[in-house]
């Protein structure tokens, strides 16, 4: 029988997704000490002591921020996500963000909660009042994108129906986004030249030192007088002086992002939404679903799909034995766990090796069982940072 695996859940996660792990071979809970794969949303992992016992850590969603991903990389484990399975959810807030920049619905949301709605004046407060809160429509505006992903494709999509008018930019765009990408998106050579051909800017990118202030005091007065500037990718890819300055010149008609801040608080123009990009039922089950599958399919077979450090692996099932060797990128480790292997008398049916960057991730089929000794002489071979052995269950 096989081996009943403990999964620690640190947040809730979508029922859907949960019943995805069969009891007979998971242990789901969230008290669980030496747990074989850790599943969370936003729980913050940074600080806490990870247990050795962890061979895989799952978030329900894209961002893996909250999670020291360089230090489960040193210990051989990998980080899956679920990118693109909340694209929908947020591609639905952008648009409802632009829609609310554009027609001023925050403050005239706020002008109506402060009517008296008994007072006897009361129609003819309104019509003077909502003079104030004229907006303009989005068919004829342009929109520019900045971060060409799963999100971005269905953003311009959906502004090109929308009657807008789209530029983008994505240096490293991937071929399956180039294929989703609607043909009527101009290609834009820059961030700068995105922000100074647009009425609407939204940026799609993960937070990395690279893109940390993309929108920043030297580049945010790019933006057209009047513009309007989205963020619903995370927080501190606009640097918060730079957009508290131009909107308090007008410069910026709105800031709307998914990120409440004390630096922004109460300033005009301002949309903040309490992390909303993700939070609706469809979203939350399909990031549970896809995450969960990923994680069973590598705790049982070794298959690797959307994790954050490890190449992408697939093998299909040829024996009923199969080891899993996470190793550091170095020269002639396939030699070696082949010699170890061939020491032990173990025949290889199967492998396949792939790396990336400075971690490499090796899955071998052989011909009969694997003795605990083989494990072990593969696990102090110089350079391998976890070893798994994973039977077919009988």
């Amino acid at each position: 029988m096989a081996e009943r695996l403990d999964v620690l859940v640190l947040n809730q996660i979508a029922a859907a997704g949960l019943a995805r792990l069969p009891a007979e071979r998971y242990r789901v809970g969230k008290d669980l000490a030496a747990p074989a794969a850790i599943l969370l949303r936003s729980a913050d992992l940074h600080g806490t002591a990870i247990a050795p016992s962890v061979r895989a850590v799952a978030r329900a969603g894209a961002g893996t921020n909250n999670i020291p991903v360089a230090a489960l990389s040193a210990r051989g484990v990998p980080v899956f996500n679920a990118p693109g399975a909340n694209a929908n959810a947020v591609k639905e807030l952008v648009l409802a963000g632009m829609l609310i920049a554009a027609r001023r619905l925050a403050p005239a949301l706020r002008y109506v909660d402060g009517l008296d709605l008994a007072a006897a004046d009361l129609e003819a407060r309104i019509e003077e009042g909502k003079k104030a809160y004229a907006g303009f429509e989005l068919a004829g505006q342009t929109l520019g994108i900045v971060g060409l992903g799963k999100i971005g494709c269905l953003v311009a999509d959906a502004a090109i129906k929308l009657g807008m008018q789209v530029q983008g930019y994505d240096p490293e765009i991937t071929v399956d986004a180039a294929w989703s990408l609607p043909a009527q998106v101009r290609r834009a050579g820059s961030v700068n030249e995105v922000l100074r051909g647009s009425q609407f800017v939204t940026l799609h990118v993960p937070l990395l030192a690279a893109t940390r202030g993309l929108v920043n005091t030297a580049n945010i007065g790019l933006m057209r007088p009047g513009a309007v500037l989205l963020n619903f990718s995370r927080d501190g890819i606009v640097a918060n002086d730079a957009a508290q300055v131009a909107l308090r010149s007008g410069h910026l008609a709105a800031y709307v992002c998914d990120f409440p801040s004390a630096d922004l608080a109460g300033l005009p123009g301002v949309v903040a939404l309490p992390h909303l990009g993700a939070s609706t039922r469809e979203a939350e089950e399909n990031c549970a679903l896809m995450v969960i599958d990923q994680l069973r399919d590598y705790l049982e077979h070794g298959q690797i799909a959307n994790a954050v450090n490890f190449p992408a692996v697939q093998m299909a099932r040829e024996s009923p034995w199969r080891v899993a060797i996470a190793n550091a990128n170095v020269p002639n480790m396939l030699g070696q766990i082949s010699t170890t292997m061939a020491a032990a008398g173990l025949n290889i049916h199967n492998m396949v090796n792939k790396s990336r960057g400075e971690m490499a991730y090796t899955l071998v089929d052989v011909e009969s069982a694997v003795a605990d000794g083989v494990l072990d002489a593969l696990r102090a071979i110089p350079g391998v940072l976890a070893v798994s052995y994973l039977p077919e269950p009988s």
